[in-house]
């Protein structure tokens, strides 16, 4: 996300009486709001008495609020809450020396079919929940006492419209900014870094200036862009002319010597500082943040980053936050963040859709390598009331947003321009449309930004596959289909793979299914046999042994990242369970079982396989629990690292020594039952590592 230079917030109603004329100003937009959940009203005007309603800040969802319901036409796939229309409104007041300025709001995503009126005139409508967008108040803007009043509708009423659990309402964040007449254009820098060097690296940017005719002199401005380190040190700089015209883009070339350079390991950030100044008068001040690094998707060898060859073990995730449902919130976020980190995790595809901005400010800062997706479908639906309703009229309008906000971010490497297209298929009469509408994404990508690959997520590898045979893609990506990521090269020659979804394994964290006897025993266990507990749910064993029919265990998607060196990367499905898709079981289950970390944020016994396999943190993990019935015949497994050995002990007798043969990425005892402790003790050159007890 582009930062602007002052960030204000609000309690009751807005005020800018202490901004100087002609300074950028971002202020929060997220307090004290009026809420109703009506769908047969309108209440777009002025007059409209909201005393009543409901007062509130943002963001904020409002199905996470609405009970459970089996009924509920999201079906369970959506999480078996329910949708329908939800009015918000706010008034605010702008002093009178802000005449002749530009107010803007800006909101980062809203769910969905938004529109948005200021003073009873609508601003224009929205239907892409996930894309975020901004409008001009200017021209109906009141000042001084007269308060102004802005209506935002949010129509989620026709279900199904998502494949997962989506939430309802204003769920990001929302920001009121004034700007001057002249000023760098929403999300109007540019940052690339074409030269990377140890000894130097060359920053291009381009801004986009907005400077309507006749408000410079005859000499026209200046752009002067300073970039600073983290620490705040100037590095470079750079000036240019500015000519008078409505709209110009401005190039500039600023050296850098011995850069730091942006990694996974050490995410290392610079600012650059764009001031518009006309001789002695300031126009505008804007600030990018930004990353120097240098990467290659190599057909033969995969990933490298810096130089430095690198296998991506990313995760897929939904937008939801558990019980916090979509409405974002930054610190639940970094804390997920910084449970996949510690688990060894590298990287994030935002499935299926744009992030909140926010999502990839942290990515920026702590290290993650970006899958950016756009779109779940294109004209082909996959819900009735889904975003193909929309394609035809907002495909190129979406899609040009979201390049254009989240170019310069470190951590986005590639654009996804679509998860599991059904133009991926041809259809009985011979459809090949994916590959015309392939190619157009691409091109509109490569309009804005060709400083990074883009791929689509397919989960037909077959050779007749319409995207890939657009010849669009350089960089392939495969959903599952692990037995054909070696061959990769065979079947799509000169391409390079990233397996952009893997695994799909289920598990439920601390529940544990035996299987008593050795001649029925299933590895791996038939993922549509669940176990159905007491109070009507579904739970699914722990042991790394369930799969999707599509997928793999944890294992064996492992085993084939890294055996294979034509595959740059991975990205499990998926990091956090999330509401909505507990595929394949009934209600009451209501949510994915998919997850390496659960609902809450609690590790399930596979996060320190990863931990194990993909850290040098030392690890010794002991499971499963050791409260059984008498007669019962207990797996006991064991993660561990930085050691030779495992010895496992029972009531304080050894159950024997156990190490990791070439392939092996855990240790197993076969164990009748006795009540009391386990103790688990890891050695290297015989002396001891970790112990654990259970």
């Amino acid at each position: 996300m582009i930062r602007n230079t002052i960030f204000l917030c609000f309690v009751l109603s807005l005020s800018l009486v202490t901004a100087a004329q002609n300074e950028r100003t971002s202020l929060n937009f997220n307090k004290g709001w009026k809420f109703i959940l009506d769908s047969t009203h309108q209440y777009n005007e002025p007059a409209v008495n909201d005393a009543g309603w409901r007062t509130l800040d943002l963001p904020h969802d409002w199905s996470i609020e609405l009970p459970f319901d089996s009924a509920s036409p999201t079906g369970n796939g959506g999480g078996a809450l329910r949708g329908g229309t939800g009015w918000y409104r706010k008034t605010f007041t702008i002093p009178p020396a802000y005449k002749g300025e530009n107010i803007f709001i800006h909101f980062d995503g809203v769910y969905q079919n938004s529109e948005v009126w200021i003073n009873g005139h609508s601003l224009g409508a929205r239907p892409n929940g996930y894309i975020s967008f901004r409008y001009d108040l200017t021209p109906y803007i009141k000042y001084g006492a007269e308060k102004n009043m802005i209506a935002v509708k949010v129509d989620n009423q026709k279900q199904p419209n998502s494949r997962w659990y989506s939430g309802s309402g204003i769920y990001r964040d929302v920001r009121l900014e004034k700007t001057g007449v002249v000023h760098v254009d929403n999300w109007g820098t540019f940052v690339t870094t074409p030269t990377v060097t140890k000894e130097y690296a060359l920053v291009t940017l381009r801004t986009t200036i907005v400077q309507p005719f006749g408000h410079f002199t005859d000499y026209g401005a200046t752009i002067n862009t300073k970039i600073y380190d983290a620490a705040g040190k100037l590095v470079g700089q750079s000036s240019m002319h500015v000519a008078m015209g409505d709209i110009r883009t401005i190039p500039q070339t600023i050296k850098i010597n011995k850069p730091q350079l942006w990694s996974v390991d050490q995410p290392y950030l610079y600012k650059a500082v764009s001031e518009i100044k006309s001789k002695n008068f300031v126009f505008d001040t804007y600030e990018t943040p930004f990353g120097i690094r240098y990467f290659n998707f190599d057909k033969d060898k995969g990933f490298s980053l810096n130089g430095k060859p690198l296998k991506i073990l990313g995760v897929c995730n939904h937008h939801d936050l558990g019980a916090l449902g979509t409405a974002f919130n930054i610190r639940a976020a970094e804390r997920q963040l910084e449970l996949l980190k510690a688990m060894g995790c590298n990287g994030i595809r935002t499935s299926h859709n744009p992030p909140a901005p926010q999502l990839l400010d942290l990515c920026d800062k702590m290290g993650f390598i970006v899958i950016d997706e756009a779109f779940d479908m294109w004209a082909k639906s996959k819900n009735k009331y889904d975003y193909h309703l929309a394609w035809k009229d907002w495909h190129v309008k979406d899609l040009q947003d979201q390049i254009l906000r989240d170019r310069n971010h470190p951590s986005v490497f590639m654009w996804s321009v679509g998860n599991e297209i059904g133009e991926q298929y041809k259809d009985k009469n011979g459809d090949t449309s994916g590959r015309v509408i392939a190619r157009e994404l691409v091109s509109i990508i490569k309009a804005l930004d060709t400083s990074r690959p883009i791929i689509t997520a397919n989960n037909e590898t077959g050779i007749n596959n319409n995207i890939i045979l657009s010849g669009a893609f350089e960089l392939i990506g495969y959903n599952y289909h692990h037995e054909d990521w070696a061959p990769f090269q065979q079947r799509w020659p000169g391409k390079g793979l990233v397996v952009t979804e893997s695994t799909s394994a289920l598990q439920t964290r601390g529940h544990y299914d035996l299987v008593n006897s050795d001649t029925i025993r299933r590895w791996p266990k038939r993922w549509d046999l669940p176990f159905k507990n007491p109070t009507g749910g579904y739970t699914v064993s722990a042991y790394d042994h369930v799969s999707a029919p599509w997928g793999s265990t944890h294992e064996e998607s492992i085993r084939e990242l890294l055996r294979s060196d034509v595959v740059s990367g991975m990205y499990i499905w998926t990091g956090f369970d999330y509401i909505g898709e507990p595929t394949p079981y009934p209600w009451p289950a209501r949510s994915s079982y998919f997850g390496i970390i659960d609902l809450a944020g609690f590790p399930k016994d596979v996060y320190y396989l990863y931990q194990s396999v993909f850290t040098n943190t030392p690890v010794l993990h002991l499971y499963p629990h050791w409260n059984w019935q008498s007669g019962d015949t207990v797996d006991v497994v064991s993660y561990y690292n930085n050691a030779d050995e495992v010895e496992l002990f029972l009531n304080g007798k050894s159950m024997g020594t156990m190490n990791k043969k070439e392939g092996d990425l855990h240790v197993k005892w076969r164990l009748p039952f006795t009540a009391g402790t386990l103790k688990a003790v890891s050695k290297k050159s015989g002396k001891i590592v970790l112990s654990k007890e259970v």
